[in-house]
């Protein structure tokens, strides 16, 4: 090999050194002039409420948006949540945090209290990700358990309440008669007949004992009066303070029953009269008031 070969096999080297040095460079300025683009700003969220009515006067500091103007009422010194008195489709006794939605993340994908949110670089319409709800399956079937467990109760309490009205119902229809209450013509004409007929079988039976011993005396009896006529009870309300009294009133009362059943119209609206009289035993006989 002569030497202008070696010569020209130099500068070749030389060149071409030359050129891969030069490119070198380029690529590093292309690439250290490459601006990085920011991510877009997270989206604002703006409150929005729906108005009730329409106010004429014009709202200088608002606590919400809405579709018209409506001045709000009350003390509160802070605006306060939004809420709203209707019930859900499903009950839940918790009261749960209703705060501001989080910004979109500029990472593909990361997991959000229990879901997967999911986002893409490509421009899109829609601001909001897409949501897939990965709530554990083993709430689900708690709250079927909790929605069983309340129906149940509910139905307990309109079985027991069920109950209550129908023996209210079969409880008989009562009233009671007495020296100071205002009766009907049909209640007074039975009362009257009624009193008659105790004190002459009182009279007839009058207790010989008790004179012999002059033990007189007054006592407060109540009788009540199935709408046939017969005994259903009897009370002493007040003593006499002596019992040979006391007995003899009771007996009295059985000896005289049964007494006249009920008039009609009494007997269609009442099933049980109470009588309360004071029965009063003196020389001269029995008397009733």
């Amino acid at each position: 090999m002569n030497k202008a070969s070696i010569a020209l096999a130099g500068a070749n080297d030389r060149i071409s050194f030359a050129l891969f040095v030069a490119l070198i460079l380029h690529v590093g300025i292309v690439l250290t002039g490459i601006e990085r683009e920011d991510p877009p700003p997270p989206s604002r969220t703006m409150e929005i409420t729906l108005a009730q009515y329409d106010d004429l006067d014009e709202v200088e500091k608002a606590d919400f948006l809405a579709q018209t103007n409506q001045l709000g009422s009350g003390e509160a010194q802070e605006k306060a949540q939004l809420s709203t008195s209707e019930h859900g489709i499903v009950p839940d006794d918790r009261i749960r945090e209703t705060g501001q939605p989080e910004p979109l993340s500029a990472t593909p994908t990361e997991q959000v209290k229990g879901r997967t949110v999911i986002t893409t670089t490509a421009p899109s319409k829609n601001a909001s990700p897409a949501v897939f709800d990965e709530t554990p399956k083993t709430e689900q079937p708690k709250r079927k358990r909790t929605l069983l467990q309340r129906s149940l109760e509910i139905a307990t309490l309109e079985a027991k309440l069920e109950k209550q009205q129908r023996a209210y119902a079969k409880r008989p229809r009562v009233e009671r008669l007495t020296a100071a209450s205002t009766m009907r013509t049909s209640d007074a004409y039975y009362m009257k007949a009624w009193l008659e007929k105790v004190e002459k079988i009182g009279n007839l039976n009058y207790p010989e004992e008790s004179r012999r011993r002059n033990i007189y005396g007054s006592l407060r009896l109540m009788v009540a009066l199935y709408a046939d006529g017969t005994v259903k009870d009897i009370k002493i309300l007040q003593s006499s303070g002596h019992r040979i009294l006391d007995d003899a009133a009771i007996r009295i009362v059985r000896l005289a029953a049964p007494f006249a059943p009920f008039p009609e119209d009494v007997r269609n609206e009442r099933d049980v009269l109470e009588i309360i009289r004071t029965w009063s035993f003196q020389k001269k006989g029995l008397s009733s008031y």
